[in-house]
């Protein structure tokens, strides 16, 4: 059995809940939370040594409770998960102090991988990785801008060479799978 702890921080609570009686049943003391302001008392209170937190959650981003958690727990490893992965988002995520970014769907077992809890699965084939189509390349040039300008949209749209709603409208959008 496992002696750590992990606090699970996402919005949808079916995904909370399933992750969280998953790593329950791998001996974890698992926490819970919908938000930053609940996460950061349960890490002053509980001082989990693991966090999982979505990217998005509601109007917040997980992103903010990375810093926050180091500043509460400077020992808590963090991996943060997301629909909408990005290399922008990922880069930020880790240059805030996460310890990996996994874009969902991800499974306890990708989590613990994530966390170097367990073995890494067999290399994959040498086959040539899939190109991202034109439309993926730029929903993730975007963001890299947008993270560049600090989340200004005024100021990525100009470096961008775009107008604000434009830009805007072009955020809104799911990014591509591929």
């Amino acid at each position: 059995m496992s002696a750590h702890s992990i606090l699970i921080v996402d919005d949808d609570e079916r995904l909370r809940s399933r992750l969280a009686r998953a790593f329950a049943d791998r001996g974890y003391t698992v926490h819970e939370a919908p938000d930053v302001a609940t996460a950061a008392a349960l890490l002053r209170d509980s001082r989990p040594d693991r966090v999982v937190v979505d990217l998005r959650l509601g109007a917040e981003s997980g992103l903010e409770l990375v810093g926050l958690a180091l500043a509460i727990h400077p020992a808590v490893r963090l991996v943060v998960l997301t629909g909408y992965g990005s290399i922008a988002t990922a880069l930020e995520a880790v240059h805030r102090g996460a310890t990996h970014y996994l874009t969902k769907p991800a499974d306890a077992d990708d989590i613990e991988r994530a966390f170097g809890d367990v073995s890494p699965s067999p290399a994959p084939s040498a086959e040539t990785p899939p190109i991202p189509s034109l439309a993926r390349v730029e929903w993730e040039h975007i963001n890299r801008v947008l993270a560049d300008s600090g989340g200004n949209i005024s100021e990525a749209a100009r470096r961008l060479g775009l107008h604000r709603r434009s830009l805007q409208r072009k955020l809104a959008k799911y990014p591509t799978r591929r």
